[in-house]
């Protein structure tokens, strides 16, 4: 087994096995070493007095946690709550929604998998409907992306789920764009932004989305388990979360309805809520020009990392740079449809998003963890790298000489 290439200097603030050749943050994120030492540190207060922690000193620590990450989002802390994921977001708003038989939700075939189960569970409740814009991949134009959505508009429409980055196919979607027309022709907008935060700039104030959800454990280095949802104002009377607990007809002083039925929703763990704040001030801190420049960084490597891979398996860019963000989707070559020889025990990398015999192949035998994505009508393999602030060029090219290998094995 080769020697592994070396991840970036800045590495060794994260927690990362050196075992491993990681380039896929996207999926869950990695939280750095030191905001690991604030949860535990949180954890320990915790258990120390649970009573004070869980009954006095928890409800300003959330507020103040709520502040700083509303100012990463361009949100007022009134519009924002905490939730475990972006997954359940979506739950929220879609549960909430008054949908009566023959109404329509509007989705694209770029949604993430378990979104899309939500909205078709909801539907099937409902005996409404869910419609599915097909969006062209690869593409070269914004218009291939609008297009599409604005033609399944239907008078029966009443929400479009909207994706900002998209998972399967790492696309940066014309949100802004998106959001105004859909918005201008009275359809809401429930914006999956499970990738964003840390990502892209966020203005959600500005945007006008009815909602907006996203995680916190991915881009900004959150620990797991904390996700946010955005709700305009006039939009928060209606929604209600998964869980009805005492915020239901227990008003506090100085706390919105809104804040009053989320924050509390019985005996939890909320060290994950509590250090978003601290984890988006420490990405922040990572480099001289702040998460701008950070955000710059891990694009620019994407776009690099995309390019040599491509050139490598001799494949076409699918879609133009400004698409990206600091992930992307490669197609590969017809010679890697069917996967490699199964040398690897695929048994020990099976799981809920990990049953794909070349990706099982690549952390088994070579130690790199990256996903294969099937999308597509015909189910095509692709593959999805991420570039963060721990990865460096050098593991992108071991990602190519190794696949490279298994496209001569193959001709």
């Amino acid at each position: 087994m080769s020697t592994l290439p070396l991840p970036s200097p800045l590495a060794a603030q994260w927690a990362l096995s050196r075992d491993i050749v990681y380039l896929n943050h996207g999926s869950f994120g990695a939280c750095p070493r030191s905001i690991l030492n604030d949860q535990f540190e949180l954890r320990a207060k915790l258990e120390a007095n649970p009573m004070k922690f869980l009954v006095r000193d928890y409800p300003p620590l959330l507020d103040a946690a709520r502040e700083e990450v509303a100012r990463l989002l361009g949100a007022a802390p009134d519009d924002i709550v905490f939730t475990r994921n972006a997954t359940v977001g979506v739950n929220v708003v879609a549960q909430s929604l008054p949908l009566l038989p023959g109404d329509e939700i509007l989705t694209t075939n770029h949604d993430y998998n378990a979104c899309r189960c939500t909205l078709e569970e909801v539907a099937r409740r409902r005996e409404a409907r869910v419609v599915v814009a097909e969006v062209p991949f690869p593409l070269i134009s914004e218009e291939q992306i609008v297009q599409p959505i604005l033609a399944a508009i239907t008078p029966r429409t009443r929400l479009a789920m909207i994706d900002h980055i998209t998972s399967p196919t790492a696309l940066v979607f014309p949100i802004e764009r998106i959001v105004r027309e859909l918005q201008s022709r009275g359809v809401d907008v429930l914006v999956d932004g499970a990738h964003a935060a840390g990502m892209v700039p966020l203005d959600l104030s500005g945007l006008g989305a009815a909602y907006y959800t996203g995680n916190l454990h991915k881009w900004t280095c959150a620990p797991k388990g904390a996700a946010y949802l955005f709700v305009r104002e006039d939009r928060r009377e209606n929604i209600r979360p998964l869980t009805v607990s005492h915020g239901e007809n227990t008003h506090r002083p100085g706390r919105s309805a809104f804040h009053d039925r989320f924050d509390w929703p019985g005996t939890l763990d909320p060290t994950p809520w509590l250090c978003a704040g601290s984890a988006s001030r420490w990405c922040a801190s990572l480099l001289p020009g702040g998460l701008a420049e950070l955000m710059a960084r891990n694009h620019q490597l994407a776009v690099e990392a995309r390019r040599l891979l491509c050139d490598a398996l001799g494949v076409k860019v699918p879609c133009p740079d400004s698409m990206l963000g600091a992930m992307a989707t490669i197609p590969l070559p017809p010679v890697l449809q069917s996967g490699p020889p199964p040398t690897a025990d695929l048994r020990r990398f099976q799981g809920w998003l990990s049953a794909d015999r070349l990706q099982a192949w690549l952390a088994g035998e070579h130690r790199i963890e990256v996903p294969i994505v099937r999308w597509g009508r015909d189910g095509h393999r692709w593959l999805r790298i991420s570039a963060q602030a721990y990865n460096s060029r050098e593991q992108f090219e071991h990602l190519a000489e190794v696949l490279q290998t298994v496209v001569k094995g193959q001709k």
